[in-house]
């Protein structure tokens, strides 16, 4: 297990300026602490080696990187390596000789197996949920709200077959594009529930898919487009 110190929660890696205090295992130690992904690695028969780059320090670094203003691979085992270093933080790798690399930090990434993040993705909203307390609801109901998006992915032969890019573009002009639902909750500000499905889903469709992680007397809130579609 590879100790970290530093600032006492999650939320606080969120306060501007403050990254110089930042720890991965301590800020997310509250919403996905070591033992919660010990256990799902164990129920989900995950095997790993121990290494620096191992499912805990690869998923909080992931994690801390998508949060950061720079989401550059370098930045973030810079910040790995200023942890070992005993918290100094290491100059920006943009602007200084990069003296570390981040190969291995990205195939780790690559490692991290998609049962595993949709495990600990349905622990943690949870988690939120049973922490909300009555100031949090709407007349004593848990308020979700419903959107939607698209997101793009790297043009590899396996995502064009499951996830074809559109019909309008010619063979090798574009990328595979995949609609996704998401179920938020208004309470905890949490995702609860995802759907993904090929560009040309109907809406209504992806959101039926949704249906069922919806509990007795929720509020479900959506866009009137979607409900009644136009186009």
């Amino acid at each position: 297990m590879l100790v970290l110190t530093g600032i006492p929660s999650f939320f606080a890696y969120l306060l501007p300026n403050d990254h110089s205090s930042f720890s991965l295992k301590s800020s997310f130690k509250e919403l996905l602490p070591f033992l919660v992904i010990e256990q799902a690695l164990r129920e989900l028969k995950i095997k790993y080696k121990k290494r620096l780059f191992d499912p805990f320090v690869t998923l909080w670094a992931f994690l801390a990187q998508v949060l950061d203003t720079d989401k550059s691979c370098h930045n973030a085992v810079s910040k790995i390596i200023a942890q070992l270093a005993g918290g100094v933080e290491v100059p920006c790798l943009r602007d200084a000789p990069r003296t570390t690399d981040a190969s291995a930090y990205c195939q780790a990434r690559a490692r991290l197996p998609e049962k595993l993040l949709e495990k600990l993705f349905g622990q943690v909203a949870q988690s939120l949920e049973e922490k909300l307390t009555v100031e949090y609801l709407w007349c004593g109901r848990n308020v979700k709200v419903i959107d939607g998006s698209t997101v793009s992915m790297p043009d590899s032969v396996e995502n064009q077959k499951q996830y074809p890019q559109p019909t309008n573009q010619q063979p090798g002009c574009g990328f595979p594009i995949a609609k996704i639902g998401v179920i938020f909750s208004l309470g905890t500000g949490a995702a609860v529930a995802l759907a993904i499905d090929i560009l040309n889903t109907h809406d209504i469709k992806l959101a039926r898919k949704l249906y069922s992680f919806l509990k007795p007397n929720d509020v479900l809130l959506g866009h009137v487009d979607q409900m009644h579609p136009r186009h």
